[in-house]
């Protein structure tokens, strides 16, 4: 056991990263591009998953049965909901996982897995639609990243994510889900890194820079190169600031339960400033 696993949807989201890689070795596994060597002076697997859940889910099952990492990482862009006040290029951490599109449509809206009565995973508890993030790597995350990046200095924010695989291209959707799960962010893949990381019993942390605003879909609306620089910039100050190849640090108070409530709780996302 040992190392840190970073996982991305995409090749973009990683190409900064896999270029300042030392002593590198390149692996295909399962159509799957994989990466391993030093990074910020870490021990670190890099892995192209591509997009979406299945393919996220898939990835990880691979790496996971032939390597444990001490903590794994995504890393990646976002859309971020009206609510989040977020703008583009600024970094958000997950504080929990949601898949947001996981349960039941009646006449009377929308209802999360927990009205199937099928839990989606039993481990010491059932767990429907949400799931952790390590709370220890995200407050060290937050540490670090509020501090600020190079160049113009990002907002951070911390709060839950919303995992979907039909993505919010209308406004009124977008006010929707953002509502309802009390959610800052928007994606295809962490809530399935989240879903397969618990079951292995691996620590997960989830980083991503601001794409685009969720809304009306206009992509010309959006900067996904300074997204992508972004988020790959703060995950280096993760690496050399945050000490993730040592993975969570306990600390008094700490708790890994953060619900799973697919409603949202009453505690909003939380910002910490500009960087300096």
């Amino acid at each position: 056991m040992g190392g840190v696993l970073i996982l991305t949807a995409t090749g973009s989201e990683q190409g900064e990263l896999a270029r300042r890689m030392e002593k590198a070795i390149s692996q295909v596994v399962a159509g799957k591009k994989w990466l391993s060597g030093k990074l910020g002076g870490s021990e670190v697997r890099l892995v192209e998953t591509g997009i979406g859940a299945v393919n996220t889910a898939h990835a990880l099952t691979c790496v996971l049965q032939a390597w444990r990492p001490v903590a794994a990482l995504q890393v990646g862009v976002g859309g971020a909901y009206s609510g989040a006040g977020l703008a583009l290029g600024d970094l958000a951490l997950a504080s929990e996982e949601v898949y947001g599109d996981l349960g039941v449509r009646t006449g009377d809206g929308w209802h999360s897995a927990e009205a199937i009565g099928i839990p989606v995973v039993e481990l010491g508890r059932a767990y429907f639609n949400s799931f952790p993030v390590d709370p220890k790597l995200m407050e060290r995350a937050r540490e670090v990243l509020q501090g600020g990046c190079n160049g113009p200095a990002p907002a951070l924010c911390v709060g839950r994510f919303v995992t979907v695989q039909e993505c919010s291209g209308l406004a009124e959707l977008g006010r929707e889900r953002g509502e309802r799960f009390n959610a800052v962010c928007e994606n295809m893949e962490g809530a399935a890194a989240a879903h397969v990381c618990l079951l292995y019993g691996i620590p997960f942390l989830e980083l991503r820079s601001i794409s685009n605003q969720v809304g009306d879909r206009r992509l010309e609306t959006w900067n996904l190169p300074l997204a992508c620089a972004r988020a790959q910039e703060a995950a280096l100050r993760l690496l050399l600031e945050g000490d993730l190849d040592q993975g969570p640090v306990a600390a008094p108070g700490d708790s890994a339960d953060s619900g799973d409530s697919a409603r949202g709780s009453d505690q909003g996302p939380g910002r910490t400033g500009r960087g300096t």
